[in-house]
């Protein structure tokens, strides 16, 4: 008879580089107070591009943060990547050497890859020639990239990954870090960073008809209001280490939250109408994983793609999957402040789930004053509540839904 306790993924660190704080205190400060740092575009080569606004991350100086044998080889989304990891395991207590490297894996999601990195040596390939095309070229721009350099740097040799779909991916890398973690996994680094913001990868954006392309910051995302426009990108993101909870309480460091379900569905790409019925079904899956009733969801962080369709999909979806609780639920998408930041936007939303559940507070969903749609969604101000169980959902442009439920870190035992 096997008498062991099944092996449960906790989230004990947490380290956020995003547009309105390099740290989590920071990050929480302004997501709490609803500020949002929507802003004209400021990146170099970006000035006629009709995108506008942008979520960017202006503070960063990668050089004091990462050392210039990895900077030389790696793009600004593993720059993102490499700072989170490193904040998140100084926060987790797990700094410095690993004592068991094959103990500790690596899952990242991406999107966007490194758009900078190779947009500037494409250029010396057209201008200079392709002897002037550095090495590094073959491995920055890749999806995986974080994912590698934060094992090669830490040390660490335990199972690693990437997640490439679309941005929900951002909560699959989650579900498949909790899942290595129940397998035997004792600590897996684990998130999303995004660099969208060069001017190749902004190109390539302008395809998307859900972008907004509107000048004025206040108004460029607006989801669930009848003036929608689309959505605002994003750079930054969010890493986090989650550990076996036996473990993580046997090395005395506070359990901050469990991953306790997840669940991802498919329904195409731009088929906004259908998202209803995938995003419904993610969600009760979720919520089946978790061992949860509808009831027992305390706050809804929203996908809020800021498209009409989309919205009214969304919040049919919510309402579909918790019944009659889906009208009632506390909903919010602190997104609307920093912007969308692909992968990495369900990501920092996780974290402020778990900011949420320890502070008691549900943020609020700045720019948004006035909506259309059957939620209560939080505005203007931060709502106090007992926060003990959070839904985070995601859907992507080419048609991923997921949908995440954690819960607080000490009614992990529930």
């Amino acid at each position: 008879m096997n008498n062991r306790r099944p092996r449960r993924a906790a989230v004990t660190g947490i380290g956020v580089i995003a547009p309105n704080g390099m740290r989590t205190d920071a990050y929480w400060k302004s997501v709490s107070e609803g500020i949002s740092v929507l802003d004209s575009v400021t990146r170099e080569g970006c000035e006629q591009l009709p995108l506008r606004v942008a979520g960017e991350v202006r503070a960063f100086d990668p050089a004091a943060l990462i050392e210039d044998r990895f900077l030389v080889q790696t793009d600004r989304f593993s720059h993102f990547a490499m700072a989170g990891a490193a904040l998140a395991l100084d926060d987790a207590g797990l700094g410095g050497e690993p004592a068991e490297p094959f103990s500790i894996g690596v899952v990242t999601a991406a999107g966007s890859g490194g758009g900078e990195f190779g947009q500037r040596e494409l250029q010396k390939l057209w201008s200079r020639g392709s002897k002037f095309v550095g090495p590094y070229q073959s491995i920055a721009w890749f999806y995986a990239a974080s994912t590698g350099q934060i094992s090669i740097r830490g040390g660490f040799k335990g199972p690693c990954g990437v997640v490439a779909n679309d941005e929900a991916g951002g909560l699959d890398s989650l579900a498949h870090a909790a899942r290595a973690v129940e397998r035997g996994t004792d600590v897996m680094v684990v998130g999303a960073a995004e660099a969208p913001l060069a001017p190749y990868s902004m190109v390539c954006q302008l395809g998307y008809p859900e972008l907004s392309t509107l000048d004025d910051p206040a108004r460029a995302y607006r989801p669930f209001t009848e003036k929608a426009c689309g959505f605002v990108p994003a750079e930054g993101g969010a890493l986090l280490v989650v550990e076996d909870e036996s473990r993580a309480r046997d090395r005395g460091v506070p359990v901050r939250a469990t991953v306790a379900g997840h669940a991802a569905t498919f329904t195409g790409a731009s088929r906004w109408a259908e998202s209803r019925e995938g995003l419904a079904r993610a969600i009760r899956g979720a919520l089946d994983d978790a061992g949860c009733a509808p009831e027992e969801i305390d706050v809804v962080f929203a996908d809020a793609l800021g498209v009409p369709e989309a919205d009214r999909a969304e919040a049919l979806a919510i309402s579909d999957a918790l019944g009659a609780h889906g009208t009632r639920v506390p909903v919010t998408a602190p997104k609307t402040g920093i912007g969308r930041a692909y992968c990495a936007a369900p990501v920092l939303d996780t974290v402020a789930a778990v900011l949420a559940m320890e502070h008691g507070q549900v943020p609020p969903t700045p720019n948004v004053s006035d909506i259309c749609h059957d939620l209560d969604l939080v505005m203007s101000r931060a709502r106090p509540a007992e926060l003990r169980t959070a839904l985070v959902l995601s859907r992507g442009l080419m048609g991923s839904n997921a949908a995440l439920v954690v819960r607080r870190g000490d009614d992990s035992a529930r």
